[in-house]
């Protein structure tokens, strides 16, 4: 039996067909072509993703076996959406990227909307521009009749829906949209009334990895068998957390890219004070009876790729860079940067924060600069671990690591030597498209469980394991809770 998994990103979007030990037989990508309008705001076009999604699959599936695909799976980033005519089903808005700032004064207009405290125990959410809910206000108040019998999806509940007729949520997804209350399941549509949008504007939400149907005679022309069943996937950084099997409690997994998040585990409870106050992002995991905590930091790798910009004439490589920094030997550079090209995340989110270099000498060398990049993008994830293990019960495990940041071993040292955490690095390529095909397969029934199907994939995999030293521990220990976490309060514009 084979399985087919889908990942729309915001960068690239890839199709993989998958056997029932996780063993990716066949791969298609296609980059997320993001366009934009006069006034700078931003937009994928939803026909050409589907196009895209369309002639990936044909890819994939023409490689394998096609009549042996019991099951789709699919995942995409998580705020991202549109609004398409619920009685056509055809597209009524463009597909709205999660990063787009458009939204920004209806965020503002939300959090002055409804006590920011009482939302957030519904939700697990912070008002922010990204939310599914601060983007349908937007839509609405540039043409307010495109509300009439509209229906909002997921990027990833609109390729359901062209295979299937079926529009659908699940819960994961559904937790990024500030309509959703996290406690009872289902839409808040008192707060939808009070926000003047339609009751309906949402179609019914389910687990992540439910079955919505099977693929329909429009999409018959994939190749795909019609006995295939269609999953709602979810949240592509808990797909990603799936395929590492970061299931249970303290668990932890990052994903280190662009941006870098980092995604725990936790017993499902209600939330409380302390929880909003940690500035934490909070919904369900796609494990009954589990939750999840989020935080990021959304110039991670991004503070690498600048580096490996402006360091070098021409742009470092990845190796060069590596090179640069083994060079500076062993223990902290002395250096501070503060990773905040494009403001600062949990535990202190202020979009106005700027980086910042403290501790420059006229001795310091490349390679030093380099390395502070690694240093501090460390200590501020570190902020994001040590605010989320001060609200778990138990202990957190070791930190399971995928995302293109992995390749820089001497990153990974560093994080290891800040954290005091062994990490480990599966080898998975694609971890979110397998965990979207490890959903499918347990919605389609190959798996009893998604622990099972967890387990099954990850049997025979190996992992690289990065330890930390004491000593390097200690001296990175000493200046971050000396200097960074006290300085990184004044690098915050005032309002």
């Amino acid at each position: 039996m084979l399985m087919i998994g889908i990942d729309i990103g915001t960068t690239n979007s890839k199709v993989g067909v998958f056997d029932d030990t996780g063993r990716m037989l066949s791969q298609a990508s296609r980059q997320t072509k993001l366009y934009v309008h006069r006034d700078a705001s931003t937009y994928f076009d939803p026909l050409r993703i589907w196009t895209d999604v369309a002639d990936m699959i044909k890819e994939a599936a023409g490689k394998v076996e096609a009549a042996r695909i019991v099951s789709i799976g699919i995942t995409s980033m998580a705020e991202s959406g549109l609004l398409l005519d619920r009685r056509t089903g055809e597209p009524i808005s463009e597909i709205v990227p999660w990063s787009d700032r458009s939204s920004a004064p209806q965020a503002q207009l939300l959090e002055a909307e409804d006590d920011p405290l009482a939302r957030f125990l519904a939700s697990g959410l912070h008002p922010s521009f990204k939310l599914s809910l601060a983007k349908i206000l937007w839509l609405k108040e540039r043409d307010p009749t495109v509300m009439s019998h509209a229906v909002w999806l997921s990027v990833a509940g609109y390729i359901a829906y062209r295979l299937t007729g079926v529009m659908a949520f699940d819960y994961s997804l559904a937790a990024r949209t500030y309509a959703f209350d996290i406690r009872t399941r289902t839409w808040d549509k008192e707060w939808l009334g009070h926000l003047k949008l339609p009751l309906d504007l949402f179609p019914e939400a389910f687990p992540s990895g439910h079955a919505i149907g099977h693929v329909t005679g429009s999409a018959s022309h994939l190749g795909l068998p019609r006995s295939a069943l269609v999953c709602i996937g979810g949240h592509d950084h808990l797909c990603a957390s799936l395929a590492v099997e970061a299931l249970r409690p303290g668990d932890v997994y990052s994903s280190m890219g662009t941006a870098e998040t980092l995604v725990g585990v936790m017993e499902e409870r209600g939330l409380k004070s302390r929880d909003y106050d940690s500035k934490l992002a909070f919904g369900l995991h796609p494990v009954e009876g589990r939750m999840f905590w989020m935080g990021s930091n959304s110039a991670s790798g991004g503070s690498v790729e600048w580096a490996r910009s402006i360091m070098g004439h021409p742009r470092l490589t990845y190796e060069a860079l590596e090179q640069e920094v083994l060079g500076c030997g062993p223990g902290p550079t002395g250096i501070l940067y503060f990773p905040f090209l494009t403001g600062s995340g949990p535990p202190e989110p202020d979009a106005n924060a700027k980086a910042a270099f403290i501790g420059l000498t006229q001795g310091h060398t490349r390679g030093q600069l380099c390395k502070a990049v690694l240093e501090g993008t460390s200590y501020q994830m570190e902020r994001v671990r040590e605010t989320a293990a001060g609200l778990l019960e138990g202990p957190m495990g070791r930190i399971r690591v995928t995302g293109g940041g992995a390749r820089l071993a001497s990153w990974l040292r560093i994080k290891a030597a800040v954290s005091g955490c062994m990490l480990e690095v599966p080898d998975i390529r694609e971890a979110s498209m397998m965990g979207a095909a490890l959903l499918g397969g347990t919605g389609s029934g190959i798996y009893s469980s998604l622990r099972e199907a967890a387990a099954s994939a990850n049997n025979a995999r190996s992992s690289e394991y990065i330890p930390f030293r004491e000593e390097e521990h200690s001296a990175y220990r000493d200046i971050y809770e000396s200097q960074y976490i006290p300085i990184s309060h004044h690098l915050r514009l005032r309002k």
